[in-house]
Formats: C-alpha cells, sequence, structure tokens
C-alpha cells in the first residue's frame, strides 16, 4: 500500500512482521470479540486482527488511507470503516449493548487527550489494547510516590489496570520515529478504587495538583 506518511497526522507505520505478530498474540483475538481498531493506517495489524475475529471496525481521519485499506481486507473478512475523528467519536453509542475491544498504534500527537476520552467512556469497553511511547506508558503505569507519577498516572488508574507488555523499537517503523515505543494493556476496573464524584471534577482538581 503506498501512502505518504502525514505529519499532522502524526502517521508512523508499522511494517515489522515480528512485532505485528507479537502485537496479535497479545490481543489474542477471537471470533466472538467485537474488536474496534483506532487508526489503522495501512492495515499492519488491521488484517491479522480481522482473519482471527471475522470482522471488524476501525475508526481513520485520513481519507486517502480508507480505500487501499477496504481493497487489502476485502478477502479476509467484513470490515466496518468510520472516517472520523476518533477524539469525538462515541464509542458506546457504536457498542450499544455490548463491549469493545479495542485496538491501535495511537498517534502521539492527541495521546493524551483521545485516553483521556476513552477513559470516559470505560464502561463499554472489555480491554485496550494500545502503542504508545516508552515514557509515556511508563508514566501510566508509575507507581505512588515515584518520579514518573503524575497526572496521566492517576487519571488512568482511576479506571483501569495498566499493564506494559514490551517495547517496539524505532526501526520498526516507516517513517523512523525519534522515540522508543511500548505496547500496553488497559484493563477497565469494575469499581473505582475510590469514590471521586465525576471524572471531570477529578481530572480537574488532579490537573490543579500536578
Amino acid at each position: 500500500m503506498s501512502h505518504r506518511p502525514r505529519k499532522r497526522f502524526g502517521q508512523n507505520f508499522l511494517n515489522d512482521p515480528v512485532v505485528i505478530g507479537k502485537i496479535v498474540s497479545a490481543i489474542h483475538p477471537a471470533s466472538q470479540d467485537m474488536l474496534f481498531e483506532i487508526g489503522p493506517g495501512q492495515g499492519a495489524i488491521t488484517a491479522p486482527l480481522l482473519a482471527a475475529a471475522g470482522e471488524l471496525s476501525v475508526v481513520e481521519l485520513d481519507r486517502d488511507l480508507i480505500r487501499p485499506l477496504q481493497k487489502h481486507c476485502a478477502e479476509i473478512g467484513t470490515l466496518v470503516v468510520h472516517n472520523a475523528d476518533a477524539l469525538t467519536f462515541d464509542f458506546c453509542r457504536f457498542a450499544q449493548d455490548k463491549t469493545l475491544r479495542v485496538v491501535g498504534n495511537l498517534p502521539y500527537n492527541i495521546s493524551t487527550p483521545l485516553l483521556f476520552h476513552l477513559l470516559e467512556q470505560h464502561h463499554c469497553i472489555k480491554d485496550m489494547h494500545f502503542m504508545l511511547q516508552k515514557e509515556v506508558v511508563a508514566r501510566m503505569a508509575a507507581a505512588p510516590g515515584s518520579r514518573t507519577y503524575g497526572r496521566l498516572s492517576v487519571m488512568t488508574q482511576f479506571r483501569c489496570k495498566v499493564t506494559p507488555l514490551f517495547d517496539v523499537l524505532p526501526e520498526s517503523f516507516s517513517p523512523v520515529p525519534r522515540v522508543c515505543s511500548s505496547i500496553f494493556r488497559l484493563e477497565p476496573l469494575k469499581e473505582p478504587p475510590a469514590d471521586a464524584g465525576s471524572f471531570k471534577n477529578l481530572e480537574r482538581i488532579v490537573a490543579a495538583a500536578f
């Protein structure tokens, strides 16, 4: 699939088959899963996930990627493409009475607001498997009192169990980014660790504290 990566969309395309295999193995997709991918790009993990589950929904902002992606996956399974901005996409409305398994190589330039958007919709999500900068994942998983513990740590751990899985070197992408990346898993908690009122109120308090 020929496509010039666009900096404004934060596009770095994964092209390492070994890493792709490890990601799909970590997700462990099954035919009954309601899988949803954010930013499928050129379909590096889209195709193997679709092959395993038979059906996959994706949200992609770059219109130029959609037709090649549909062509690439046409013989694999049922691919449902939403040409929309993940920052405003209503995941719970899409899920209706089911729970989603959300995956993606998140655009690093919008990673924090996108994560917060998903955390607000945690009740319709079973789990999330994402790739982000290694240092961001470390902050998300940081223990209280550590040097990296901060706003992102509190807000993520209030909603989810955070599990770093493995690192991905820059050479696994095209173009090659300047940072090392990490794959991690988020599992929404049935109950928050403390009664903090609304998520929005907690967000304001934590932002003021840090």
